[in-house]
């Protein structure tokens, strides 16, 4: 690797990352992204949401992906306990735009293509590459220093460094910045089928939420080559209440929902069982002097509404911009990144008050739409992605049937006081 300057350094080559150093390089900065793994590498979350499409526009990329053999999205639909299914969200009943149809991607080609375009774009890419600590100058990140597959360290510099670490949440972990969402303290549990059942039509891609007891519930995800993303997301004391293997979870949780039993009947699983949690939190800052974070090194709130690609994408053609004006105005401030904090914030909050209202035991999307038929377009708008924009008429509504979330206060800028 070389050891040259650069305009701006990237941790981590995943959906957020890919798509900040594309757009920096296109922008003609001299970009370098870190990445600590060789690609394609497996990740869950599978499902695009409709308004990734614009961020995907930006990147160039929608051509390779109508050539895909990615599995066609329609709609999201909601199944209860009894097995009974709602009406679908036909994404295109609501907007006649190409965005009315998205996408349920295999990540490690969809992460793969949109790092491979951040090389095309100019972005100097760099794998098996490991940021081992960030290099400070009088309260300034000015690099940082990593460890190349061969084991050697290198220092590299610039004037700022976004990291798009995902989870592992290299600057957070380091700042001691981490805050739990305590009220969403679930744990997931998934594993991949092969020839499970697929409903006809329009709905053969949809993604499916399956409801089960103490407000838990299944994902339901059709991907490409028969194969099917499929994994449970409840309370800890519910899914551990017989024990602590994943498959034998599993399996019984199958039986508490006939959709769901019978689409995996005629499937066989495939692969092992994954299980995480703890996996809802915030940083107290989204940037200081010299640094800012993208995606899940700053934020996850929850898998219910396949959220997590589409604020890994928005944050970081967010990121990109303030960036770029960051490099034109040579202030690398964190009160340079106050728009960004601001703006990604808002799109986490609404998403946020949708899932606290979600898991709320009282609350039902039927009792809901019924009493407030005028807020479904409000609702689906929350649903495919299209946060940015005021939706206090229908958290007002919500709040009659749940408990809406104060917005946190953490999320900010670290600005310095002299």
């Amino acid at each position: 690797m070389r050891r040259d300057d650069y305009d701006a350094i990237v941790i981590g080559g995943g959906p957020a990352g890919s798509t900040a150093g594309a757009l920096l390089a296109e922008m003609g900065h001299k970009v370098v992204i870190l990445e600590k793994e060789k690609f394609p590498r497996y990740h869950v979350g599978e499902s695009l949401l409709p308004y990734c499409y614009f961020t995907l526009d930006r990147l160039g990329l929608l051509d390779r992906m109508r050539d895909s053999h990615f599995t066609n999205k329609y709609s999201v639909q909601f199944v209860s306990t009894n097995g009974n299914v709602s009406q679908p969200f036909y994404f295109f009943q609501h907007t006649d735009h190409e965005c009315s149809t998205t996408w349920q991607v295999v990540r490690d080609e969809f992460d793969t293509m949109l790092l491979d375009n951040a090389r095309e774009k100019g972005a100097h890419v760099v794998e098996q590459t490991r940021a081992k600590d960030l290099i400070e100058d009088n309260e300034n990140v000015v690099g940082v220093l990593v460890e190349n597959a061969d084991g050697k360290e290198l220092a590299i510099s610039a004037p700022i460094t976004l990291d798009a670490t995902g989870r592992d949440a290299f600057s957070m972990k380091r700042h001691d910045w981490r805050v739990s969402d305590r009220s969403l303290q679930k744990m997931a549990v998934w594993t991949y089928y092969e020839g499970s059942l697929r409903d006809e039509g329009l709905d053969a891609g949809a993604t499916t939420v399956a409801y089960l007891p103490e407000k838990g519930w299944f994902w339901y995800i059709p991907l490409p080559n028969d194969m099917t993303s499929v994994g449970i997301v409840a309370e800890p004391g519910y899914l551990y209440r017989d024990g602590r293997d994943p498959k034998r979870m599993f399996d019984r949780e199958i039986e508490n929902n006939p959709w769901i039993r019978e689409h995996l009947k005629p499937g066989r699983p495939t692969g092992k069982y994954w299980i995480t949690s703890d996996y809802s939190y915030r940083s107290k800052h989204c940037a200081r002097n010299g640094l800012v974070l993208l995606g899940d090194a700053f934020s996850f709130l929850d898998p219910i509404f396949s959220s997590g690609l589409f604020l890994a994408l928005k944050s970081g053609e967010l990121a990109a911009d303030t960036v770029d004006r960051a490099l034109s105005t040579e202030d690398y401030s964190a009160e340079m990144f106050s728009e960004y904090g601001d703006a990604f914030l808002s799109g986490i909050e609404a998403m946020r008050k949708l899932v606290y209202a979600f898991y709320d035991r009282e609350f039902r999307f039927r009792d809901l739409l019924e009493k407030y038929p005028d807020l479904r377009g409000d609702l689906t708008d929350c649903l495919i992605g299209n946060l940015y924009r005021d939706f206090d008429p229908l958290f007002d509504a919500i709040a009659e049937f749940a408990e809406i979330p104060t917005s946190l206060p953490h999320g900010t800028p670290l600005v310095s006081v002299a």
